[in-house]
């Protein structure tokens, strides 16, 4: 069939032919149930929102003191990229990096790589090596870890709460609030919906 193309079940691999799906509505595999596609309303255009609003909270993050500490009288505010600076003065780079990498510069990559996708679908235009990159998008995400990130720093106030009084900065809620946004750019994100709009080009 015209509308008809093949999708491997991720699961146990078999072949489907699938047909165009409404939006709202989702294909599963016929022999061992997973899902194989499942059609998002406005997936780019929603996609792409967020992935700007998760851009502009990352530079907010990044820009603003994260949290303040006030000990006898004496108050201080540190910036995110503080405590990696910390680490990498300690004799520890490579966990320096690490850190880096996985709350800084993988969410910077897999925000920018998405906009370089989907602004051209949106505008019905095509940027060279778009959809090489698009294969990133997908594997940067396993490498953000600002969740982990988010754990340890709440960890770390509980504890310090003994000691000093801890202040919440800008940083801190912008930070909070780029984890939950990076969630719903991905959910939001429909593959199968930008490979299809991509071939109509």
């Amino acid at each position: 069939m015209k509308n008809e193309h093949l999708i491997a079940c991720h699961d146990c691999d078999l072949l489907h032919r699938v047909s165009e799906i409404p939006d709202g509505m989702s294909a599963y595999c016929c022999r061992c149930g997973a899902l194989l596609a499942q059609s998002k309303r406005n997936s780019v255009e929603r996609t792409l929102a967020l992935a700007l609003a998760g851009l502009f909270l990352l530079i907010l993050a990044n820009s603003f003191p994260f949290l303040g500490f006030k000990i006898q009288g004496q108050s201080r505010h540190v910036l995110l990229l503080t405590g990696i600076r910390r680490f990498y003065i300690s004799g520890m780079p490579w966990l320096a990096l690490l850190v880096l990498f996985t709350t800084f510069i993988a969410p910077l990559l897999q925000i920018l790589l998405l906009m370089y996708v989907l602004l051209p679908l949106y505008l019905g235009v095509k940027f060279p090596g778009m959809f090489v990159l698009f294969r990133w998008v997908q594997k940067l995400g396993s490498w953000s870890m600002m969740e982990v990130f988010m754990v340890g720093v709440l960890v770390s106030i509980v504890k310090l709460a003994k000691m000093a009084q801890i202040i919440p900065d800008v940083a801190l809620f912008c930070f909070m609030a780029l984890i939950f946004v990076l969630a719903a750019c991905m959910a939001s994100l429909d593959p199968h919906q930008i490979w299809k709009q991509w071939k109509t080009y």
